[in-house]
């Protein structure tokens, strides 16, 4: 039998992602693709897979079928459990035929990544196996039931194992981004307004836009342009003054001004808040914005660390450790 992935539970939003659909949006299609592209890359680069399963804070719970596979998860700090036994919210696992691997919201987080390793035997669309639902290009989003075909399965690992990335540690700092394309369609006062406001997360937020609750910006010169290309990051202040952060899943073009783009470093960061929780932003230059991102794919380049999981501190495994460095002896 050859192996599968089955799913056995899945909340909404639980898709399958690779590094998205690109060079096509000049006709009109929409790149998708993960919302954590670091966290993405930890997953995929530890399992050695060419795409992913995205899952949001609905959850999901998934068993192999015919082999024992390899699976790494990263991304916001999940519950993730292997048969009921609690595991790191970012590891590396042997999910064998017997057993059940599952994922729920945890402390924090929006978004986590499931990858198995070798290749989901699935068509691509377009060049990509990324999977935009307002479209319908793409695989379907998943559900219960669903059975996905496995190729080239990579060996799994002996044992579970914790895996350490600096780059998926959650951080309350600023999200740094760069003013405009369109900052002149903007008063300076517009602009120190929503560079000094506390936003919030809106409730009517998904993969192509964030919604920011908070103070109303004004257009000083129409909210209407000829609509342009848009990046992923890009902040729209459309007629009603609320800000949209455009995402994975944003339209190819926008008629609104862009009053500032977050920094490619920083847009993980952005994804995994969910809605009810707060950010601020901070404008950077062009230079810092691009030393950050050299140091943020510096550092998934070096990989993340692997780590034994120990289910008990045994008398052995604490010798092992050298706690002790010396001796004093009151009388000396």
């Amino acid at each position: 039998m050859n192996a599968r992935l089955l799913v056995d539970a899945a909340g909404p939003g639980v898709t399958i992602q690779d590094e998205g659909r690109f060079g096509l949006s000049r006709y009109g299609v929409t790149p998708a693709g993960p919302m954590d592209f670091g966290a993405y890359l930890a997953a995929t680069r530890t399992a050695g897979a060419d795409s992913a399963i995205e899952v949001s804070f609905g959850g999901a719970a998934f068993q192999a079928e015919g082999a024992t596979l390899c699976v790494a998860v990263a991304g916001g700090d999940f519950d993730i459990r292997l048969d009921g036994r609690p595991m790191p919210s970012a590891c590396m696992l042997p999910l064998a035929p017997e057993s059940r691997l599952t994922l729920r919201a945890g402390a924090s987080g929006a978004w986590c990544y499931v990858a198995i390793g070798g290749r989901l035997d699935v068509a691509p669309v377009l060049g990509s196996r990324a999977t935009h639902a307002r479209s319908g290009l793409g695989p379907k989003p998943l559900a219960a039931g669903d059975a996905l075909p496995l190729a080239d399965t990579a060996a799994p690992p002996l044992e579970p194992l914790a895996l350490t990335a600096p780059w998926l540690a959650p951080s309350n700092a600023p999200i740094r981004l760069l003013l405009g394309p369109q900052a002149d369609y903007f008063a300076q006062g517009q602009i120190e307004a929503f560079l000094n406001a506390r936003w919030r997360i809106g409730a009517r937020s998904d993969r192509m836009a964030y919604r920011l609750e908070g103070p109303t910006i004004r257009h000083a010169r129409g909210h209407d342009i000829v609509s342009d290309g848009v990046a992923m990051g890009a902040i729209q202040i459309p007629g009603d003054g609320a800000p949209l952060a455009l995402l994975a899943d944003r339209q190819p073009t926008g008629g609104y001004p862009k009053i500032a783009t977050v920094i490619g470093a920083d847009l993980g960061r952005l994804a995994q808040l969910r809605p009810g929780e707060n950010l601020s932003f901070r404008a950077v230059n062009w230079d810092e914005a691009v030393a950050a991102r050299r140091d943020y794919f510096a550092a998934i380049e070096a990989g993340a660390t692997r780590e034994p999981l120990r289910a008990e501190l045994s008398a052995e495994s604490l010798l092992a450790e050298n706690l002790v460095g010396g001796v004093v002896d009151a009388r000396d």
